[in-house]
């Protein structure tokens, strides 16, 4: 009986750690699963992740603690100050011995004066009633917060462009590799007829090695293209945000869902409403009001003061203890109105505004040299579309010739009148074509991705 309840407890242990390690092993193949990624989730993956769309984010935040920090200027500072001196050797002066009853003012005297205990409280209030420098702050403030919305709306357009591109970029080396593969396929085909063609002594050696070369090569160059397709989908990682060891898998192309559109060469784009030139916009203004407050520095200014302090002076400590004690309390305050009119400075204050008036004018040159920058970059991808549409129709016109071929060869071998060389030599040129056309298609879509940009449109991609 021991035996066997001995042997259950051993069956049941190799069971527990049997389960042990089919669970610990399914978590495994579970955390390593590859995660889905189509150009929709990539995008809102990395708004929420990238680095430099998160900082932009922060930005916009800490523009709100800049208002703040500004706007403090004009409420009321209070300020409490406490202190407690002590004295161990007395300041003394020197006076003309008048004093007592035997007056001689030839004599001098030393007369030390205070306590050797001091201690102190006060309340500060300063009020500012007229500083024009801190309403222009204020509105400087509000202007830098406009300022980072639209930076970190362009830090997004940036992000999406990167995404966007990087994603179809592996789409196409992935396109690339298919067509190597179907080609390698149709080599093989070849290469085992010409392998049983050379051992019934219809074919040359040669033919046999040179094949087997080719298809050496072929495969190198697969090789060559994965190693590809992995530096670009951890390059499309690093645009993400996406930590570089999570597996990423992206489905195949809707390529039956792209459907080119040839761009008018007359249409135009309003370069104010592109957020690269409102940025520009946005840093004129602030070096507007940068302007103002120099100039601000003409203005007088008014603000209200009040102090109130409390003292006890004693040659013991005076905390806790009264006049019986030897330490006498009191109290003072005062109220102050002061008024502050600058005069002359040096021409400090004209050099900085001179100095702001450079700084917007250097800023208008690049306005107008972002206005042709976007304008080209417009042009640029409107002719790229048009050429890719072009090339698209080649390849199209490709497809339907590498199809009559094919359908002509078949018909041919069928009766007889073309080898299977030659039928297999068709069907690779129709693959070649077909994956070609895809291809074609593929890089179409970054193309365009170019275009949406130069539009202000790369919003759209997430819609």
């Amino acid at each position: 009986m021991k035996t066997r309840q001995i042997n259950k407890r051993m069956n049941r242990s190799r069971q527990w750690l049997l389960l042990s390690f089919f669970i610990i092993a399914f978590g495994a193949a579970n955390a390593q699963a590859p995660v889905q990624l189509n150009l929709r989730d990539a995008l809102k993956y990395a708004l929420e992740a990238n680095q430099n769309a998160r900082k932009a984010k922060l930005d916009v935040e800490n523009s709100e603690y800049q208002i703040d920090e500004v706007r403090a200027r004009a409420l009321p500072q209070i300020n409490g100050t406490a202190g407690m001196t002590y004295n161990p050797l007395l300041q003394k002066s020197a006076l003309p011995n008048i004093f007592g009853a035997n007056p001689n003012p030839n004599e001098t005297i030393l007369i030390a004066f205070g306590q050797k205990w001091n201690a102190n409280a006060g309340l500060s209030l300063s009020q500012n009633l007229f500083d024009k420098s801190v309403f222009t702050g204020l509105s400087a403030a509000r202007a830098t917060r406009e300022f980072y919305k639209l930076s970190a709306q362009l830090t997004e357009e940036q992000v999406i462009e990167q995404v966007a591109t990087g994603y179809y970029q592996v789409l196409v080396q992935r396109q690339q590799i298919g067509v190597i593969d179907s080609t390698i396929r149709n080599t093989q085909r070849v290469q085992r007829i010409l392998q049983g063609q050379f051992e019934n002594g219809l074919a040359k050696k040669i033919d046999v090695d040179r094949i087997a070369v080719n298809i050496s090569n072929l495969e190198s160059r697969r090789q060559q293209l994965l190693n590809g397709v992995a530096l670009l989908e951890n390059q499309l990682k690093f645009y993400m945000g996406m930590p570089i060891n999570t597996p990423i898998k992206i489905p195949d192309a809707e390529i039956n869902a792209i459907q080119p559109q040839a761009v008018a060469m007359s249409q135009g784009i309003n370069v104010e409403n592109r957020l690269e030139y409102r940025v520009l916009e946005s840093q004129e203004n602030l070096l507007g009001y940068q302007r103002e407050s120099f100039r601000n520095e003409y203005y007088p200014s008014l603000s209200l003061s009040s102090n109130y302090s409390y003292q006890g002076l004693g040659n013991s400590v005076p905390l806790f203890k009264g006049q019986s004690k030897g330490v006498n309390w009191v109290d003072a305050a005062s109220v102050s109105l002061n008024l502050r009119i600058p005069i002359f400075n040096g021409g400090a204050t004209k050099a900085r505004v001179k100095q702001a008036d450079i700084s917007i004018q250097k800023l208008n040159e690049d306005k107008a040299n972002a206005s042709l920058a976007l304008n080209l970059a417009f042009e640029n991808a409107k002719t790229q579309i048009n050429n890719s549409i072009v090339t698209l129709n080649a390849q199209s016109k490709n497809v339907q010739l590498a199809q009559e071929v094919y359908s002509n060869t078949q018909n041919n071998y069928n009766n007889g009148l073309a080898t299977l060389t030659d039928l297999l030599n068709a069907e690779t040129s129709l693959t070649e074509a077909n994956n070609n056309y895809s291809s074609a298609l593929l890089n179409y879509r970054v193309a365009e991705i170019q275009l949406i940009k130069s539009q202000g449109g790369l919003k759209s991609l997430i819609n």
